[in-house]
């Protein structure tokens, strides 16, 4: 089935105390077969525009509708997309609005499996959070929900993106102070608040509030351990919305960097953007408020500091997340409340990383391109390892953006969320069972990368999303091969126990270059353990927390 095969027309739907609204239903021609009921672009927070720019999000009023009866609500288009930097091609900016705090909804027709309602899949986009959106076509997703095993409602919020959403500094965190909030990372608020917008109200949709799967790629993947992290330790047992978590090609990285860090980059980007950082703090951020988003968004490039990323506020992230991860602390957590993991990889991620703000070819360049991302404290340490104080490429390595992309890699995906496993391990979760691991060496062929990246970072988009509408889609020959892996995809977002195939922390489940299935033994097991406890390993072993949670 193609997006040829499909046509959309409106679906008017009462949902309840939410009001009426009209969405779409895109159905199979010929024979008007419904195939799933979309909507785009609901909003499940209040505009962070105007004053209310790089502050936390606030919730929609008790009482919100969006719509009538008489005058039915139309989300029949997408969310806004956050301003953003172009990758690969150029960002659209007739598309852009800060009032980007919006979700999309796609449910499956036909009767929900249980009379509590469909799984929810919560999906956070990715993007290395400075770009991306959640606006997958629902002609796009429909093959998923109508071809496999896969059955339950996905839901993708918009949220806000690099310095929309992860600026940080002395001013904003002392104005936030002022209005009894927290400051930094408003991307994740962003996102903890659609969370909690769809556990209220699913069920209006026909969905299970108590089974909500929370799941991201990349960014995307990042940003579901971050959820994850925050409510094992925020959020009682009594209030949990999150019963498993899917993190598809990323880890939870290092210690986020502290005020001091972030303040540099503050300043950084109020040069670049000629506002005096000798201005008060009220007239530093009055100008910064007043900044077009074009021009906020094209300075970015240029920085030395480009990436916005998280910061160890000690509300959102705690300051002992990382100790707390090595001492087993956040494994046991993990095991009392029942909660299942998937997290993996593909063979070749490294090629797509290298692509992003790919540094000038020389050591200085790539230590300071990895400083934007990471607390050069941790650069220093993994660059010391991996090119010695003579500061020379290692063995097998091309040239020094080679080195880059891998390096990259490495600390977002294939060492650090090997090193996360290895302290879960300790924390007593099952392998196999409580947490499954997987390796991807194939590639479909509807993949619109280069070819030459080969497997690399998103080419299981195709894999997880059957195809997610890219090119012709998936032939009848990889569907075949895809099957039992979307069988333990849906098993896993049902919440049933998986057939997975592996019983022990270094055995992954790999999908072969040549189609065929097998438990893999991962050979960089060694290496990621090590360069975890390169990075991460000063966070100490947590001992307070632990104590804590035998309290």
């Amino acid at each position: 089935m193609t997006q040829e095969d499909m046509k959309q027309h409106p679906y008017l739907f009462d949902a309840g105390p939410l009001g009426h609204i009209e969405g779409l239903t895109v159905s199979r021609c010929p024979g008007d077969k419904q195939l799933l009921h979309y909507f785009g672009g609901l909003p499940f927070a209040l505009p962070p525009v105007g004053p209310y720019r790089f502050r936390r999000a606030r919730p929609l009023p008790e009482y919100y509708r969006y719509g009538t009866r008489a005058s039915p609500g139309r989300f029949t288009g997408s969310t806004a997309y956050c301003p953003q930097p172009s990758f690969l091609s150029k960002s659209d900016e007739s598309l852009w609005d800060e009032d980007c705090l919006q979700l999309n909804i796609y449910i499956p027709t036909g009767e929900a499996p249980s009379s509590a309602g469909w799984p929810v899949f919560f999906y956070i986009h990715g993007g290395f959070l400075q770009w991306g959106s959640p606006n997958s076509a629902p002609t796009a997703i429909a093959p998923l929900l109508n071809e496999t095993a896969f059955k339950a409602i996905i839901v993708m919020p918009a949220y806000r993106l690099n310095a929309l959403g992860y600026l940080a500094s002395r001013e904003l965190q002392a104005e936030a102070e002022l209005h009894g909030e927290t400051t930094g990372n408003m991307g994740f608020w962003d996102q903890r608040l659609a969370l909690e917008w769809t556990a209220k109200n699913i069920a209006c949709f026909g969905g299970d509030a108590a089974n909500i799967t929370v799941g991201g790629y990349s960014a995307g993947s990042h940003s579901a351990f971050q959820q994850l992290a925050h409510e094992l330790y925020s959020v009682p047992d009594d209030k949990a919305i999150i019963r498993r978590v899917i993190m598809w090609s990323n880890s939870p990285g290092v210690q986020p960097k502290a005020l001091g860090e972030h303040q540099k980059q503050f300043d950084e980007l109020l040069t670049a953007l000629r506002i005096p950082i000798t201005l008060s703090a009220e007239k530093k951020l009055n100008a910064l408020r007043a900044v077009s988003p074009h021009d906020l968004i094209a300075v970015q490039d240029g920085l030395k500091l480009s990436e916005f990323r998280a910061f160890t506020d000690g509300t959102f992230i705690a300051k002992d997340l990382i100790a707390n991860i090595n001492s087993g602390d956040f494994g046991r957590r993990m095991k009392r409340r029942g909660m299942t993991l998937m997290n993996g990889e593909c063979r070749d991620e490294h090629n797509l990383y290298q692509a992003w703000r790919t540094p000038a070819p020389t050591y200085d360049a790539v230590y300071s391109r990895l400083c934007a991302d990471y607390p050069e404290r941790a650069v220093e340490k993994l660059m010391a390892y991996t090119c010695g104080n003579e500061h020379i490429l290692p063995p097998g390595v091309k040239d020094w953006q080679d080195l880059f992309g891998r390096l990259y890699a490495d600390m977002q995906v294939h060492c650090l969320e090997r090193g996360f496993l290895h302290a879960l391990d300790k924390g007593g979760l099952e392998f196999g069972k409580d947490v499954l691991r997987y390796r991807f060496n194939w590639r479909a062929g509807c993949v619109e990368l280069p070819p030459e990246w080969g497997v690399t970072h998103a080419t299981d988009m195709a894999i997880w999303f059957w195809g997610e509408g890219q090119g012709n889609g998936l032939t009848d020959a990889e569907k075949k091969v895809l099957e039992p892996w979307n069988s333990a995809f849906a098993a896993f977002v049902r919440g049933d126990e998986v057939q997975w195939g592996t019983t022990d922390v270094k055995e992954m489940k790999r999908l072969n270059g040549d189609g065929t299935t097998s438990v893999w033994i991962d050979d960089r097991w060694d290496e990621g353990v090590k360069v975890w406890d390169l990075v991460n390993g000063d966070a100490g072993a947590g001992i307070l927390s632990w104590l804590k949670s035998k309290l």
